[in-house]
């Protein structure tokens, strides 16, 4: 059960296309689903350690705000530890995963280069 990527823009909408959690406490459920795509996509298994709340901001305003949860990975090769935030798209609930793996290395670098990923994956397909 993959799930797929978020899609940022910069500025205006931003927080739309790279996914803007919501900034509650996480459901037992959702975490259980968060792991589901974790172990799809980095196929290892994964413990919940932590919500953070993260506030990324761009030339003085909000470009991201939601709630960034941290997973211990259990037996990936390349990372102990995954970062991910779960987004609605229109009907369809997304998730977003990102693996803490240098410049990686916490949840606000995490949003940081889901932004710029897909900022860079915008301009390619424009070009």
């Amino acid at each position: 059960m993959a799930r797929s990527v978020a899609r940022p823009q910069w500025r205006q909408g931003l927080s739309e296309r790279i996914g803007q959690s919501p900034t509650s406490l996480m459901k037992a459920e959702d975490v259980q689903e968060i792991q589901g795509v974790i172990l799809a996509v980095h196929r290892c298994d994964s413990r919940h350690v932590e919500s953070v709340p993260v506030v990324e901001q761009f030339e003085g305003q909000i470009a991201w705000q939601g709630t960034v949860e941290v997973f211990d990975l259990i037996g990936h090769s390349k990372a102990k530890r995954a970062y991910a935030w779960t987004y609605r798209d229109g009907d369809q609930d997304k998730t977003v995963t990102v693996l803490d793996i240098p410049p990686v290395d916490s949840p606000q670098n995490a949003v940081k280069m889901a932004i710029a990923a897909k900022a860079k994956q915008g301009q390619k397909t424009t070009t």
